[in-house]
């Protein structure tokens, strides 16, 4: 008993000492990347606005300014009944507002990343000041998960509905609105925001100055092996997307299905993931599985030879060709994408070819494409993964986007899918690689296929 009581003191004290570091605000880095756009806004877009619905932690819909909803007529029409929402000022949302906000966000002068996939909305209406219908000319089972996009948040002005505000002062500081019923707010319920280059958020995080580093990619991933970090602080989320070389020159060896196969199945060969991690599996196919498609994902042309027929089936056509072959391979800056380079100029001066590096947005023969998808269709990846491609395979995605009805849509995905890979147009390698270093407090933190961590899902007992 004396020795029971005499760890009492100890153990509470350990335990204020743990609600204490729990006090401070959470403090967050995101990685800036340039060439693929500002981190720090999109987070920032998805804590002070929101659209009908938006993602939780898990990377699942969960409402937002809508409470509830149904899809209606095979998928050709959405209804949703908003909740009570207020803007930022404190006045209440009408649909009229929210129908004026999504027809200019939906827009094709909008000009996102999502433009070129909402073209199936036909009609977004305000039946009731309560209810909202999004009429489709097709049907479309993931317009939910669209809509959870950032670029589809409802603003009007400056103001938006998201589940944070932003607080004055210097930087970007957020809270959670504060209910006149509800316990006053404390420091810990607080999100600082800060846009950081990778190196400086990685000796950020490691030295304890903040608690969340997001937006990490392949070409930051050496940073963290560096750093010293716990392995338990390290996250890396089931991405699903593309990751691999588009062609975007058809001219010279490139010229041909034949030319393009001897240099894609080189680099499908030549274990580019393992220059980044070990665990990083990689990828044959533009598909990750069947999706919305009708077949099982088409294999590349050379899927019948073996490891060892490829690389002197390769070398035998670049030397058919008769010229010497340089190749410009577009990448970004950052170590990764350097130790990445390392094996690729590797696989193709094995056949033949004079690699020569260049910036990830000059003129190039082959572009690393990097990109996680924003919903579950076969149809994102395919018209993705076609930068330069045959009429042939243009025609046929632009058909499946077309198809009046799910069954027709997938058999036409299929034979687009098929078309794609004949044509040798993208080299898959891999599925994204995103990363992120999270602190043992953030307890609601959660890996998904999606990538995506909104900043009000961070703690548990979050307000």
């Amino acid at each position: 008993m004396a020795r029971f009581l005499f760890l009492v003191p100890v153990l509470l004290a350990i335990g204020a000492c743990d609600r204490g570091a729990d006090e401070r605000p959470v403090v967050v880095d995101a990685i800036e990347h340039g060439a693929r756009g500002d981190v720090e806004r999109v987070l920032l877009r998805g804590a002070l606005a929101q659209g009908l619905v938006r993602f939780d932690a898990a990377g699942q819909v969960e409402p937002a300014l809508a409470e509830r909803w149904n899809m209606v007529d095979d998928g050709r029409s959405y209804i949703f009944r908003l909740g009570d929402a207020t803007w930022s000022d404190g006045r209440p949302v009408t649909a009229e507002q929210v129908v004026a906000a999504l027809r200019r966000a939906v827009r094709v002068e909008a000009g996102h990343r999502l433009t070129p996939f909402l073209r199936s909305i036909d009609e977004i209406v305000a039946m009731t000041p309560q209810v909202i219908e999004v009429r489709l000319k097709r049907p479309n089972t993931e317009l939910l998960t669209l809509l959870a996009q950032p670029e589809l948040a409802v603003i009007r002005g400056p103001q938006g509905t998201g589940p944070l505000r932003r607080l004055q002062g210097r930087g970007i500081r957020l809270h959670a609105p504060v209910d006149p019923q509800a316990p006053p707010p404390v420091a810990a319920d607080e999100v600082r925001l800060r846009g950081s280059r990778a190196a400086l958020a990685v000796v950020r995080f490691a030295g304890k100055r903040s608690d969340l580093v997001l937006g990490g990619d392949f070409a930051d991933w050496p940073l963290v092996a560096a750093a010293d970090v716990r392995p338990a602080d390290i996250r890396v989320d089931p991405a699903r997307g593309l990751f691999g070389f588009a062609f975007v020159s058809r001219e010279g060896l490139l010229a041909t299905p034949f030319g393009r196969a001897a240099v894609a199945m080189v680099l499908q060969s030549a274990n580019l993931p393992g220059a980044i991690d070990a665990g990083w599996g990689a990828a044959d196919t533009v598909l990750p599985e069947r999706l919305d498609s009708l077949a099982d994902p088409a294999l590349p042309p050379w899927r019948n030879l073996t490891e060892d027929q490829r690389w002197p089936t390769a070398r035998a056509q670049v030397a058919a060709y008769g010229q010497p072959v340089r190749l410009r391979v577009a990448l970004p800056d950052g170590p990764g994408a350097t130790l990445l380079w390392g094996r690729v100029a590797a696989a193709l001066a094995r056949i033949g070819i004079a690699g020569q590096r260049v910036a990830i947005d000059a003129p190039a023969d082959l572009r690393l494409l990097d990109r996680v998808a924003p919903y579950d269709s076969a149809r994102w990846y395919l018209a993705t993964a076609c930068r330069t491609c045959s009429m042939e395979a243009m025609t046929l995605i632009a058909a499946a986007r077309d198809a009046g009805t799910l069954p027709e849509r997938a058999q036409r995905l299929a034979v687009a899918d098929a078309a794609l890979a004949a044509d040798v147009a993208f080299v898959p390698v891999a599925r994204p690689w995103r990363w992120s270093l999270v602190a043992p407090r953030l307890r609601a933190f959660q890996t998904n296929a999606r990538a995506v961590h909104p900043l009000n899902h961070l703690r548990a007992d979050t307000r």
